[in-house]
């Protein structure tokens, strides 16, 4: 369906004039101009998210008297754009979270409304909710999961005549990556772009270094005491300086994406969240990757283990919302198993997990049909990628520039984490 947009830029003013025929007023529902109920979602790129346009089509089809007007926002705007709208008392209906950090801020100053109760009666299965607890009520409710795992090509593992990534240790992870590296340099193989096949991608994000060492050693970003960082640094940098990755400097400074590391085949793997699916699945769709590809269990410190990390998405009501029944029942209808079947549809993972919705998520076209890819789909457990509180942006903030320093060498691993250390200490958590 070719749907109707706002623009996130001075939102308020534009949806007011894209609401035809409102009633106004606190209390009452905007109606468009077609009678029906006008109900505005604020969104990202929603051109390249697809689980957006999946939902709205499938809930106004459930819902027809209902109009739903996305909010489309930048994505890497989205943060401070909603900040701002919401501090000017903007009345878009629906708030997406892109992230618990963002939430936490939002429902700490009074701006989402309490949905407790749709909470408290939330499906069996629905994963992440937990995020949202805030004292024991709730203002938002999940609608996607995502969780970390190994990427990888399979074209290029049965052409090094290599067995598929099913479980590694990083160790295991780390060697792997820099044998094929040297291997399809020497069997001459070349990408369909690039000068070179790397044995895996390491986006420069540091949860890949911060996040999955706290979800598998236990240990708190949160605390000012890093010395949990440094096993895993020393895989990343391992991989790195062996040549088996694009190096953070490069990948940096040239804002190379994941995406065309992988699909134009310069990366053999590549640990990633599971939104990426649906990424290639859509790329495949359109003709602009062929890449035949798998997933795998993200590596782990000890082998037999099976932690990852992730990270819910998830629906909110305004404080200021105009339609604001309407949008309490979308965000319940989106946690629930109708919206879990349509955000799967499109190769997004749903926070209501089931049997049903599995079977429909790998009856999609373009999904790997193996074992070790179904496996990777069910985790043993996702830890939050990164803990709530009133100093998680400061931390955040901190842990960023220390992580940055480290990978591009301007400072030794130990004396890198010895500064995050002090900084977090002496200027958040001291203060």
């Amino acid at each position: 369906m070719r749907r109707r947009t706002i623009k996130g830029l001075a939102v308020t003013a534009t949806g007011a004039l894209l609401i035809a025929g409102c009633s106004g007023g606190e209390g009452e529902s905007a109606t468009a101009a077609d009678g029906r109920t006008a109900l505005t979602v604020s969104v990202w790129n929603i051109e390249g998210t697809p689980e957006f346009n999946a939902e709205f089509d499938a809930y106004e089809e459930a819902n027809p008297d209902i109009d739903i007007q996305p909010v489309d926002i930048l994505a890497d705007d989205y943060p401070e754009k909603v900040t701002a709208m919401l501090a000017g008392g903007d009345t878009t209906d629906v708030l997406t979270m892109k992230n618990v950090v963002d939430y936490a801020r939002y429902a700490s100053r009074g701006q989402l409304q309490d949905i407790t109760e749709l909470a408290e009666s939330a499906p069996e299965g629905l994963e992440g909710l937990d995020a949202f607890d805030q004292d024991g009520k709730y203002f938002a409710l999940p609608y996607r999961q995502d969780f970390w795992a190994l990427y990888y090509n399979k074209g290029l593992f049965e052409e090094l005549g290599l067995e598929v990534p099913a479980e590694l240790t990083w160790e295991e992870y780390a060697d792997l990556a820099k044998q094929i590296t040297e291997e399809a340099a020497a069997a001459g193989i070349t990408p369909a772009e690039g000068e070179k096949v790397y044995g895996t991608y390491h986006q420069i994000w540091r949860s890949l270094v911060h996040a999955t060492a706290a979800a598998q050693t236990g240990g708190d970003q949160l605390s000012g005491e890093y010395e949990f960082f440094e096993p895993y640094y020393e895989w990343a940098l391992d991989v790195q300086d062996a040549g088996a990755t694009l190096d953070f400097a490069t990948a940096n400074s040239q804002q190379v994406t994941y995406r065309t590391m992988f699909t134009t085949e310069q990366a053999a793997m590549l640990p990633m969240g599971s939104w990426f699916i649906g990424a290639l699945l859509q790329s495949k769709a359109a003709g602009e990757s062929d890449v035949d590809w798998g997933i795998a269990k993200l590596p782990q410190a000890s082998a037999g283990e099976d932690v990852t990390f992730g990270s819910p998405t998830a629906f909110a009501v305004n404080k200021n919302a105009r339609s604001a029944d309407a949008a309490a029942d979308f965000v319940e209808w989106a946690a629930g198993p109708e919206g879990a079947k349509a955000v799967a549809s499109v190769g997004a993972t749903p926070a209501l997990q089931s049997e049903e919705i599995t079977e429909a998520f790998f009856a999609l076209d373009g999904m790997p049909q193996d074992e070790t890819s179904k496996a990777a789909f069910e985790p043993g457990e996702v830890a939050l990628e990164m803990p709530v509180s009133e100093h998680t942006s400061d931390i955040d903030q901190i842990l960023m520039e220390e992580h940055e320093l480290i990978m591009t060498g301007s400072v030794p691993l130990e004396e890198g984490i010895a500064e995050m250390n002090r900084r977090v200490q002496d200027e958040v958590l001291s203060r």
